[in-house]
């Protein structure tokens, strides 16, 4: 998915924007120099990578809701852990996607919304390289 693709589809029923990045970097406390702002992707749902591989696909249709009425896509720093999560959402049955630019990519598009608002939860903490 790209960057464009996933802007206009923003809050489309039936769309959950899976973030599985750390909570810090959801909460834009933490995060990559790289990035031009922190944040997440507004009403983006935060799912840590690991804690995503770890639940069982009755424990993933509790959180995501059923397969057959949601599609995903996923992201994340820099498009691997989002790869790897997709990966695991269709083995799951869900229409999943990698939104590949990630949030290095939407960061950088000053015009594009991001939560929380810049300025409320500033990164504090670097993160190694994905």
């Amino acid at each position: 998915m790209t960057t464009e693709e996933l802007a206009g589809r923003l809050g489309e029923p039936g769309l959950l924007v899976l973030d599985v990045r750390t909570p810090p970097e959801y909460a834009g406390t933490a995060g990559y120099p790289c990035d031009a702002r922190g944040g997440h992707v507004p009403g983006a749902l935060n799912l840590e990578l690991s804690e995503l591989l770890g639940l069982g696909d009755d424990e993933l249709r509790e959180r995501l809701g059923d397969p057959g009425e949601v599609g995903v896509v996923a992201y994340c720093h820099s498009g691997q852990r989002s790869a790897i999560a997709v990966s695991r959402l269709r083995t799951a049955g869900y229409d999943a996607r990698n939104y590949v630019g990630s949030w290095h990519e939407w960061s950088a598009d000053e015009a594009l919304p991001v939560e929380p608002t810049p300025g409320k939860g500033r990164r504090s903490a670097a993160l190694p390289d994905e």
